[in-house]
């Protein structure tokens, strides 16, 4: 497998950079440090597979032209993309193989299919979602907040989300919370809490170090080589 890495200097970056080896055959970072280049039109074209994006969702533009111009799949690490940005990974889906997900850990993709069983077999409960992270993290809720309520809203299509409750009024039946905390050098801590009123189960994963998501991202996109156009997430790794 080649890989072209996008955001290679950054924490995530460094650690996939490190798994791959020799497998990288490209690298592309915004601050220009280590002689990696800026941009994909000073990396120029290169022969890959896969690209991995862990650089930010702004640059997802740039990702998929550059991913679509040396006809390679790609891998989408990033978090946080505008309502437009999510339309132009659905678009390119449709002439590449695109790997979409929150979060690239085959434990949160068994935390996002436990959710959505729990759901379902609890269809009257009430279900709130918590995730911490750390202070520097700039989106909020988290991809992977918005992935565990999204896996739910597919056993209870009437689920509206509420992001950081506050002000007056009693939670609705469709309700589900999703809170945020930021604290410290936490790595991602997602809880789904399900109450039926006489009994509670809480789901949990807790990450221990970056080192998981590089390992999911990797596996993704040795997942991806080879495959035709279309949209893929953790669901079509567990199958």
């Amino acid at each position: 497998m080649k890989v072209v890495l996008c955001g290679a200097n950054g924490a995530m970056g460094k650690l996939i950079d490190e798994i791959l080896g020799a497998e990288c055959v490209g690298r592309v970072s915004i601050d220009g440090e280590n002689g990696v280049p800026k941009t994909f039109a000073e990396l120029g074209k290169v022969e890959a597979d896969v690209v991995i994006d862990f650089s930010h969702h702004t640059a997802i533009a740039d990702v998929l032209a550059y991913t679509k111009s040396i006809g390679a799949a790609v891998v989408v690490g990033t978090t946080g993309h505008t309502p437009e940005e999510k339309a132009l990974i659905d678009e390119a889906a449709k002439e590449i193989p695109v790997f979409f997900t929150g979060n690239v850990s085959m434990g949160i993709a068994v935390l996002c299919r436990l959710a959505k069983e729990a759901a379902a077999f609890f269809p009257d409960a009430d279900i709130e979602i918590v995730e911490t992270h750390h202070t520097r993290k700039v989106d909020a809720p988290s991809g992977t907040a918005l992935m565990l309520y999204n896996a739910i809203k597919e056993v209870r299509p009437n689920a509206t989300a509420n992001c950081g409750r506050s002000g007056e009024g009693k939670r609705t039946k469709d309700e589900i919370g999703i809170h945020a905390l930021r604290l410290g050098n936490v790595v991602g801590i997602h809880e789904v809490h399900i109450h039926t009123g006489n009994q509670s189960l809480t789901l949990k994963h807790e990450s221990g170090s970056r080192a998981m998501l590089a390992d999911g991202a990797v596996a993704a996109a040795r997942f991806m080589e080879g495959k035709s156009a279309g949209l893929y997430n953790m669901n079509d790794i567990l199958g």
